[in-house]
């Protein structure tokens, strides 16, 4: 099958981003991506209506349980409904580009590899922090002792799964943490991975959310490390 007749779909987790997720959407629309799944995350605001409204198919979850949740909710989903040549998860907070998907699915949908991981830091074109690189730059050291595998960006959203990731890869932890499962189980799978680099955008609105906070972020590393030790 030619790439262009190929499926790919983008998959949203959301949680209370109804100031953003229509321009997200619009963006993707524009540029070509029709096929679009937000799992609304048990938003308190208008998300779900205003991403529906926007022309995403939207499922709910009844409260917040979480991104990892929601991403192993809505890859269940397609990986059952769809069947789709390649997921892109893509944030609903505006931080990722339109215009890089195209190089992150390029390489699964040519059979090159399995799963593509965006990297903030293959390039300098995401305007990361001084302290908020140096928090970064320990998670990935970390990970990569810990999993045996070399990336130099270990939790960043951006990524697009192949058909056989998408039936491989399972989430265990609902939250922020689940960035750890899914390299974990690139290890355990033996999937064929690529990093490509890709422009996270860091706004005001964007930094306050989750664990764009640099606190947040020491925390979920801290939680990582924790259930690494006890497993």
């Amino acid at each position: 099958m030619p790439i262009k007749e190929k499926k790919v779909y983008i998959l949203i987790p959301a949680y209370n981003e109804a100031k953003k997720i229509s321009s997200v959407i619009t963006d993707l629309m524009e540029a070509g991506y029709k096929n679009i799944l937000v799992v609304n995350d048990g938003s308190k605001d208008e998300t779900a209506t205003i991403a529906k409204q926007a022309g995403a198919e939207v499922l709910n979850h009844v409260i917040n349980r979480g991104q990892g949740a929601a991403l192993q909710t809505g890859m269940k989903y397609l990986r059952e409904t769809y069947s789709p040549d390649a997921v892109v998860t893509f944030d609903a907070d505006g931080q990722h580009q339109t215009q890089d998907i195209q190089a992150m699915v390029d390489p699964v949908l040519n059979g090159e590899c399995d799963i593509t991981l965006g990297s903030r830091f293959l390039d300098k074109k995401s305007n990361v922090s001084p302290l908020r690189k140096i928090i970064l730059k320990a998670g990935i050291q970390f990970t990569n002792h810990i999993s045996n595998i070399k990336l130099t960006d270990t939790h960043n959203g951006f990524r697009a799964l192949s058909k056989k990731a998408l039936e491989e890869i399972e989430i265990f932890h609902r939250g922020m943490e689940h960035a750890s499962d899914i390299i974990d189980e690139i290890t355990k799978h033996r999937l064929r991975y690529k990093e490509v680099p890709v422009h996270i955008a860091y706004t005001d609105y964007s930094k306050q959310k989750g664990t764009n906070r640099n606190m947040d972020f020491i925390k979920m590393g801290i939680k990582i490390i924790l259930n690494k030790i006890s497993n």
